[in-house]
């Protein structure tokens, strides 16, 4: 591929006519005041703000709504987020991923309200003090909601300006070059400027379309002189190696599912798991946690961010249940209640049980 050297001096964003297109297009959303309400004076609640943004982390707009919609009524507030025992986070987390984020989430509202008496901050230098906010979620908080001029640069910018630049490589490789693009043009009204660009990059310049001339911001893109859709540069796609191992789903004569919870600290931190093998590199031979007539039940495959993992899947009634006493047995009619990550689930359902 053949990519055409930026000039040395681009044509700085529009920021007047990124604007002017959001106000006439501006997505409506959750968790968004849209510019007609800012304009008359209502400002963004830096809770749901925040709240949003650490859900909207490596997950899609439409995966996260009823996520959000279920926090919001069981938490209104910070304050209620921060009483709450994480176990029931994590439960109302189970499926979104990344559960990390989950943690850091209970743990930055506690932070709010020990040391800021429940009042969220909204200036990027408090935000970037809490747990589990970096410099984009305390950039995105500050301007949403008090106009903060900093740029705000998620996924979608960043495929914006590297089209705009025809960026020669990948926008991680120029972090600096595409947060100054936009830095410098950041307006007074920063928050839908920000939220502007967001929206430019998930319709207009989308991942695989690129509606030039329907782009505010068309008249100066280098990208759009050439071919848009060779932008950003895709980066070197790291090998994603695969690793194996044995789940085993335990019943009683009842019925119920023997249930414990992963180590505190690691993947899935916290979070409910049916009994594991170590997930290792090579396939290992099946040691089974109790003595019973074990079934082979199939395989399920889960792919993280850094591996692929394929899990044999093992299911047994187990005659003596005071044996295992690490976890709990659960009613399999109840298994939503429980903070099971996709891959249980995978696992539970390869046992029929889900």
């Amino acid at each position: 591929m053949s990519n055409a050297a930026p000039q040395q001096n681009p044509v700085p964003l529009d920021a007047a006519a990124v604007l002017a297109w959001y106000d006439r297009h501006a997505r409506t959303l959750p968790w968004r005041v849209g510019p007609a309400d800012r304009a008359r004076g209502i400002t963004a609640d830096p809770y749901r703000v925040w709240l949003s943004e650490i859900m909207l982390q490596q997950t899609t707009v439409a995966a996260v709504g009823r996520y959000y919609a279920r926090f919001l009524h069981l938490w209104p507030t910070v304050a209620d987020l921060a009483a709450s025992p994480l176990e029931a986070v994590l439960v109302e987390w189970a499926g979104l991923g990344y559960y990390a984020r989950a943690r850091n989430l209970h743990a930055c509202a506690k932070a709010v309200v020990e040391r800021f008496g429940g009042r969220f901050p909204t200036s990027s230098a408090e935000l970037l003090t809490l747990p589990g906010i970096g410099p984009y979620t305390a950039a995105a908080i500050a301007a949403i909601t008090g106009d903060e001029r900093v740029a705000v640069v998620d996924g979608n910018v960043d495929r914006v300006v590297a089209r705009y630049l025809a960026l020669e490589v990948p926008a991680r490789d120029a972090k600096d070059l595409v947060r100054g693009t936009v830095q410098a043009v950041v307006p007074e009204r920063a928050g839908d400027f920000a939220q502007a660009l967001m929206d430019l990059g998930a319709t207009i310049c989308a991942p695989r379309n690129a509606s030039c001339m329907l782009c505010p911001i068309q008249p100066g893109c280098r990208g759009t002189k050439l071919d848009p859709l060779l932008y950003p540069v895709k980066p070197e796609k790291a090998d994603r190696p695969t690793r194996y191992g044995h789940a085993f789903v335990m019943r009683d004569t009842d019925g119920d599912v023997y249930l414990q919870t992963r180590a505190e600290k690691g993947l899935l931190a916290q979070m409910t798991e049916t009994p594991v093998s170590d997930w290792t590199p090579d396939k290992r031979a099946v040691v089974h946690p109790v003595a019973s007539d074990w079934r082979y039940d199939g395989q399920v495959v889960h792919v993280f961010t850094h591996f692929r993992l394929e899990l044999d899947v093992w299911s047994a009634v187990v005659a003596d249940p005071a044996e295992l006493k690490a976890g709990w047995w659960a009613d399999p009619r109840e298994l939503d209640a429980e903070a099971l990550p996709s891959v249980f689930r995978k696992v539970l359902a390869a046992a029929g049980l889900q």
